[in-house]
């Protein structure tokens, strides 16, 4: 028996050392393969198993991302401070007591009406607070307060399509104001927010009265990477944002961005030159400026309120952007302005960065407005 089972073995002995080495390689090759795929596949089911639990698990959000929401909200509330110091504080002071009685309405009233938010306005506020109040909750200090901040909320809301940049390519937004509002660096900040989108943005320097507004403004364009189109000082306005307007439609960019003059003692000539700006620009594009924005200064007060009505007999307003919030008590202005003129707010400037440029959200400024400590 033994001598027969030595054969096979001696047979197979045999087999091996009369194989090329090189099969020999192949087959602890595949062999290797072979159990390292075995290895493979039973460890991966081992870790799939210890990670479904954690899969199952209900989701919570980023803490980052939580993290950059209050930031923002933060950011919102630090440039609106000295507005709450103002007549929100006197507000805040008065609905401190513990009751309300007439006299007290009366002096919630004096103090609306002399906010830099406008008569016409702070008497609307008033009005809507006592109609949607009963009287029993108008005794709550808190409570109206609230209904403040509501109705404030609901002024603010003026009906608007959403902003879309990539609705027309190229997307013109001529841009109008008074000098020393902040329009060319509105103008600057919105260009290199677009840019920092992917977006190639061509900005036109039409205040070619001012030398020192097409400086600032191919300052801003070197800076954020926007081309500038300018003409000779004192030229032709209209004929700069055509130019603007044409190479943008031949080097395929994405939005144009227009400075335009802002002198507003010369009501009559401004009216006259806008209006060839609008007509020359649709030579070049027939659907644009796709947007009309005014640029206001905050820390005019209730003359925005004024000059944004001068403008709106002008020419079509589509949007507001109020700049240097944070400069000032009488951001309160903004309720005006939407009340009176029913033109949508677009962007708030509320610093120097970039980013303190921001989108306008109606809830949030309003929440911001009326933050309280401990609240």
């Amino acid at each position: 028996m033994l001598a027969e089972a030595a054969v096979p073995s001696e047979q197979a002995g045999t087999l091996l050392t009369s194989m090329e080495p090189s099969v020999i390689i192949g087959v602890f090759l595949f062999l290797a393969v072979l159990i390292g795929l075995l290895v493979w596949f039973f460890l991966s089911q081992k870790n799939r198993a210890t990670k479904r639990p954690a899969e199952a698990a209900p989701s919570r959000p980023e803490p980052a991302r939580e993290a950059r929401a209050r930031l923002r909200d933060h950011a919102l509330e630090a440039g609106l401070e000295k507005t709450r110091g103002g007549f929100i504080a006197r507000l805040g002071s008065l609905l401190g007591r513990k009751q309300i009685d007439a006299q007290l309405l009366a002096q919630i009233e004096e103090t609306l009406l002399t906010a830099d938010i406008g008569p016409k306005t702070a008497a609307l506020l008033f009005q809507r607070i006592k109609e949607a109040l009963p009287q029993k909750e108008l005794d709550d200090p808190e409570t109206v307060f609230r209904a403040l901040e509501q109705e404030s909320r609901r002024l603010l809301e003026v009906p608007a399509p959403p902003l879309d940049f990539t609705r027309h390519r190229p997307f013109v937004v001529l841009v109008v104001g008074v000098n020393g509002s902040g329009k060319t660096t509105t103008i600057g900040k919105l260009a290199a927010q677009q840019v920092q989108l992917g977006r190639k943005v061509i900005l036109a320097a039409g205040d070619t009265f001012r030398a020192a507004a097409v400086e600032q403004l191919e300052e801003w364009g070197r800076r954020a990477g926007a081309q500038v189109v300018k003409g000779k000082e004192g030229g032709d306005p209209s004929a700069v944002i055509f130019d603007a307007v044409r190479r943008a439609q031949q080097e395929g960019a994405d939005v144009v961005l227009a400075d335009t003059a802002g002198r507003l003692h010369v009501k009559a000539q401004l009216m006259e030159e806008l209006q060839k700006v609008r007509r020359v620009i649709r030579k070049a594009e027939p659907t644009a400026p796709h947007e009309t924005w005014l640029v206001l200064d905050a820390t005019t007060g209730q003359n925005a309120i004024a000059q944004a009505a001068t403008f709106k007999e002008m020419m079509e307003i589509t949007g507001i952007i109020l700049t240097k919030l944070d400069g000032t008590a009488k951001g309160g202005v903004i309720l005006g302005i939407c009340n009176e003129l029913q033109v949508p707010v677009r962007f708030i400037g509320i610093g120097e960065k970039v980013t303190d440029l921001r989108p306008f959200d109606a809830a949030e400024f309003a929440q911001a407005l009326y933050a309280r400590e401990g609240r």
